[in-house]
C-alpha cells in the first residue's frame, strides 16, 4: 500500500507561513493533481512529500511509514522536474541506469530494469543517443524512464511538461495517463495549467494560499465547485460572473443587476435559495452555457467589444452592463466589435456565490 496522508503539515520560511495546516490524503494507486495559480503552495507541498523540503509541524506518513523525518532517498518516491535533469555527457541508457548503478544494483539487474523502462517508454531506439539528441519530449520521458527503474512507492510529478511546446504537452500528458494505468503506482502530479489536471487527474486539489479550496474528481470541480475560487480557476475561458441581488417577483425567486439584467431562477433551484432572500450574491455562468438552442431562454443584453473565431465555435468578448462577459456563440454567427447582442442565459447551468464569503449556494 503506497497511500499518501499530510496531517496538519505546515511549512514556514522565518515568520512567513506559506502553508498553514494542511490535511491531505492520498489513496493507493490513486492520481492526484495539485493544481492553483503561482505561489499558492503546490509545489511546497509536493517538495515537503519527496522531503526536499522539511515540515515545520505535522507528520507525512507513506504507506504505514512516517516518513516525516526520513531523508529523500529513503522514502522511495520518484520525482520527475521540469528541466528534465539528465547528465549531458551520458547515453539515455546511463542516464536511466544511473541511479541504479550509485546503489550498486548488479548491471544484468540495471540492463533489464532499462530495458523494460525503454520498452514502455517507446526510448528503445534511442538508447545510445545523448540528451543532446533528443527532443524535448524524448528527454522527458528519459526523466520519466529513470523514475521508473526505481520501482518507487510513489511517482512525483513537478510540471514536467511546461517546457514543452502545445503539441507535444498534449501527447506527453497522454503518455503519463497511460504509464501510470500501466504501472498502478500512487502519482501526485503538480502544475498550474488547469486543463493538464481535469485531462490527466483521478482527483484534482484546488490549493489557494497554502490551502485546500476543494479536492474533487474534475467533473465535480467544473459542476460544482465549491466556492468563487474553484469557480474562476476550473474552465477555460473562465466563467463569467455578475454581482447582483435574489428578489422575489412575479412567478418566483429573480437575479437583478445592473444594466437592465434581470433573470429567473428556476424552480428547482429557488427552492433552495429562498433563505438567502434580498442578500447580494454573484451569479456565474460560463461562457458555454451561453449557447443553448432554446427559444424560451431568459436572454441579456451584451456590449460586445471583440470576437474571436475559434474553428467550432466564437467567442464573443464585452460587457453585460459593468461586468466583464465572454459569450460562446455558433461559428460564423454575424458579430462584430461595437454590436449590442442578446445572449441566451441556461438558468439551469448557472451558479451562485455569496457576495461576502464566496461560498456557493443553492446546489
Amino acid at each position: 500500500m503506497s497511500q499518501v496522508r499530510l496531517e496538519q503539515v505546515t511549512k514556514s520560511f522565518g515568520s512567513i507561513t506559506v502553508i498553514p495546516p494542511l490535511d491531505l490524503s492520498i489513496a493507493d494507486r490513486e492520481f492526484v493533481v495539485l493544481v492553483g495559480p503561482s505561489g499558492c503552495g503546490k509545489t511546497t507541498t509536493l517538495r515537503m512529500i519527496a522531503g526536499l523540503e522539511t515540515a515545520s509541524s505535522g507528520t507525512i506518513r507513506i504507506g504505514e511509514r512516517d516518513v516525516t523525518e526520513l531523508r529523500p532517498g529513503l522514502r522511495n518516491c520518484s520525482m520527475v522536474f521540469q528541466n528534465y535533469a539528465l547528465y549531458p555527457h551520458m547515453t539515455v541508457a546511463e542516464n536511466i541506469g544511473y541511479g541504479m548503478k550509485v546503489r550498486g544494483t548488479p548491471k544484468s539487474d540495471i540492463e533489464r530494469s532499462v530495458a523494460e523502462a525503454a520498452r514502455i517508454l517507446n526510448l528503445g531506439a534511442y538508447l545510445n543517443r545523448k540528451p543532446n539528441a533528443l527532443s524535448g519530449g524524448q528527454r522527458q520521458r528519459v526523466a520519466i524512464g529513470r523514475a521508473i527503474v526505481r520501482q518507487p512507492d510513489v511517482f512525483l510529478f513537478d510540471e514536467p511538461l511546461s517546457n514543452l511546446d502545445a503539441k507535444l504537452r498534449i501527447e506527453m500528458r497522454t503518455e503519463i495517463k497511460l504509464l501510470h494505468r500501466r504501472l498502478q503506482t500512487t502519482a501526485v502530479y503538480v502544475t498550474h495549467d488547469q486543463v493538464e489536471a481535469m485531462t490527466m487527474a483521478d482527483r484534482v486539489v484546488v490549493m489557494n494560499q497554502g490551502r485546500v479550496e476543494q479536492a474533487a474528481d474534475p467533473i465535480t470541480l467544473y459542476e460544482a465547485p465549491a466556492n468563487l475560487f474553484v469557480a474562476a480557476f476550473i474552465g477555460a475561458p473562465s466563467m463569467n460572473f455578475i454581482d447582483g441581488i435574489l428578489e422575489r417577483g412575479e412567478g418566483g425567486l429573480w437575479f437583478r443587476a445592473p444594466g437592465n439584467v434581470t433573470l429567473p431562477l428556476p424552480d428547482e433551484r429557488a427552492k433552495k435559495l429562498g433563505a438567502y432572500l434580498g442578500q447580494a450574491v454573484i451569479l456565474g455562468i460560463r461562457p458555454e452555457h451561453t449557447m443553448a438552442t432554446e427559444t424560451n431562454l431568459p436572454r441579456i443584453s451584451m456590449q460586445v467589444r471583440d470576437v474571436e473565431p475559434l474553428g467550432p465555435h466564437t467567442l464573443a468578448i464585452g460587457k453585460v452592463g459593468p461586468a466583464p462577459f465572454t459569450a460562446q456563440v455558433h461559428a460564423g454567427a454575424p458579430i462584430s466589435p461595437d454590436d449590442v447582442i442578446d445572449v441566451p442565459i441556461d438558468m439551469a447551468r448557472m451558479h451562485l456565490f455569496l457576495k461576502g464569503t464566496g461560498e456557493a449556494v443553492g446546489r
